[in-house]
């Protein structure tokens, strides 16, 4: 069976005994994809140009004298803008790389190590949720302590709090795309051998491609949401902040400069839409050929920027000389002939004896942590400590609600647009900016507008951080729906309701999964800023863990931050082992293509 579906789905067969080439026994969805047809001048004259451009940024970032000097001046003045904005880009792309790096090589160890899996799973809910502001006493002021005389300490503290609000929706989808590839097309990778390196860059990250595509676009996003509480903190009395568009925007709320927070936004919306041509739509475009399905989409999305690469000379002799001539080293370094890694347990004596001594390191190093953090667990004051139950039952009410409200709308909407192509190219660059519009620079606007307490103004506020993680995931698994199915479905003259319930809700159910968590993760570490806002001379607070933790670290009480932080951990690791776990196990189990 899976071979007759192999023969289905590729136009070349194997021939000659032994290891095939992968040029003829890969399917059509993961070899190159169509040409952008005659190379034109013209594209050549814009790629030039744009390297050009590209290489004026990186000579103005390297020239510009980031993060030498310490104590960065942040001014309000609108010509700073376009640097401003260029320092945050600079520093969010580094973040997404790391990001990126890191999910792949972490996902892929928890999906293909069932030990590492008992450790590394449970890891990755805490770090997720634990909320930013509990990172930023420990990577800041060791940062600092190692760069005392310049902000390069605080530069790189911005990156890797900007990494923790991107790394881990990138995980999880990419942690569920290898659970969920069909069993048949690994079972043609294990009958022609494919060795580890072989499968993963021919199936496993192609398959996985449409939602690391989308689940990226939502980092970028989330990026953007923490921008401003990366770029500019305190600590007690100390005050750290870097310049970019976040510190503007920070500086501009906290000084009530209306005009000056509208043109921050613009600067940023500017960004966003740039980065959506350029980056984005050229990404979607590119990934739909790695979509699973016998017939093909009747209108694939487009994107002119990648139609004008593909005619460029320049990118071709790039690829030609380069990229391939590169590839091949490095195919020909790790593509030894073997069979395909499967989910496995501890392996032979050597790989016992190695694993017993990593967690003999990592007992020793625990027992020192909990040493330490058991004395300071010992200072919180009793009113306090008996105060955090009842402060965590009322934040996850509140992460609940958001989260309820989220499904209700984003399934639908994301529905549409994953399944309605010119929709899609309409509503992409909407969607884009609305979820990556730092929404803690209008909650002092909101809370002030709504009045009174926050309450329910919370839930609200929390709603407008975490609603995108679902909405991009649903529409990433729209998009791909094969659309031989969606055929089927019309050709047997199934309603409306039978077609959610037979094609639909089952295929975006493993997508959802990932989005609902990945929301909750985003939840419960926008409770930080969403229970505790500042507005004006005023602060707002709703009482619950959020608040806890971001007035902790505001007046540096650190054995309190430690236990806010320790509770939230606690209580976010019960509830995905009790509930998030296992419909992450029946989406991977149950709702696949097979």
């Amino acid at each position: 069976m899976a071979q007759a579906r192999w023969d289905a789905i590729h136009d070349g067969r194997p021939e000659g005994r032994g290891t095939p080439h992968l040029s003829n026994v890969l399917p059509t969805w993961l070899r190159a994809g169509p040409r952008g047809g005659a190379r034109s001048w013209g594209a050549d004259v814009a790629v030039a140009g744009a390297l050009v451009v590209a290489f004026y940024l990186v000579l103005l970032l390297a020239t510009s004298g980031l993060g030498r000097g310490a104590g960065a001046t942040i001014t309000l003045r609108y010509r700073a803008l376009p640097l401003y904005a260029l320092y945050s880009t600079a520093r969010m792309a580094a973040a997404y790389v790391l990001s990126l790096v890191f999910s792949l090589v972490y996902a892929y160890v928890a999906a293909f190590n069932r030990t590492a899996e008992r450790v590394l799973v449970p890891l990755l809910d805490i770090l997720q949720s634990i909320p930013i502001l509990s990172f930023l006493p420990t990577v800041v002021l060791a940062l600092t302590n190692v760069f005392p005389h310049s902000s390069l300490g605080a530069e790189i503290a911005s990156v890797v709090l900007v990494f923790t609000s991107q790394a881990w929706n990138l995980t999880f989808s990419f942690y569920n795309s290898l659970l969920t590839v069909p069993r048949e097309l690994r079972e043609v990778a294990h009958l022609y051998r494919l060795s580890w390196w072989q499968r993963f860059r021919q199936l496993e990250l192609p398959y996985a491609a449409v939602g690391l595509v989308w689940n990226s676009m939502m980092s970028w996003a989330g990026g953007w949401f923490f921008l401003m509480a990366a770029e500019m903190f305190t600590l007690g009395h100390r005050s750290f902040q870097v310049p970019g568009l976040g510190s503007y925007l920070q500086r501009a709320a906290a000084s009530g400069d209306t005009p000056a927070v509208a043109a921050g936004i613009l600067t940023l919306v500017a960004v966003i839409v740039a980065l959506d041509q350029l980056v984005w739509r050229p990404l979607i475009a590119w990934a739909d050929r790695f979509k699973i399905e016998l017939v093909g989409g009747q209108t694939p999305p487009r994107s002119s920027v990648l139609r004008l690469l593909r005619r460029s000379s320049i990118v071709d002799w790039a690829n030609r000389r380069i990229v391939l001539p590169l590839m091949e080293a490095i195919d020909g370094g790790l593509s030894t002939a073997g069979q395909p890694a499967e989910r496995r347990g501890m392996g032979e004596p050597g790989r016992r004896i190695a694993y017993l001594a990593l967690l003999c390191a990592v007992a020793v190093l625990a027992a020192a942590a909990l040493w330490h953090a058991g004395t300071l667990l010992l200072r919180i004051p009793g009113g306090q400590a008996v105060s955090l139950p009842l402060a965590a039952g009322l934040t996850t009410l509140r992460v609940a609600a958001a989260l309820a409200i989220s499904a209700l709308w984003t399934v639908p909407v994301g529905v549409f647009i994953g399944t309605n192509r010119v929709w899609a190219d309409r509503l992409q660059p909407v969607v884009q900016i609305l979820a990556s519009i730092p929404a803690s620079a209008l909650f002092p606007v909101i809370v002030v507008w709504l009045g009174g307490g926050l309450g329910l103004t919370s839930v609200l506020l929390m709603l407008l951080g975490t609603q995108w993680y679902v909405l991009f995931n649903v529409i990433a698994g729209a998009m791909a729906l094969p659309q031989d199915l969606k055929e089927a479905t019309a050709l047997f003259g199934l309603g409306r309701m039978e077609r959610w319930r037979t094609l639909i809700l089952p295929g975006i159910f493993p997508y959802l999964v990932t989005g609902l968590i990945t929301a909750a993760g985003g939840a419960w570490n926008a409770a930080i800023i969403t229970e505790y806002v500042r507005a004006g001379n005023q602060t707002y607070t709703a009482f619950g863990l959020g608040s806890l933790i971001a007035q902790a670290s505001q007046h540096a009480q650190y054995p309190l931050l430690l236990g806010s932080t320790l509770a939230l951990s606690a209580l976010v690791v019960g509830i995905n082992r009790l509930f998030w776990r296992r419909l992450f196990r029946l989406a991977a189990n149950r709702y696949t293509l097979l």
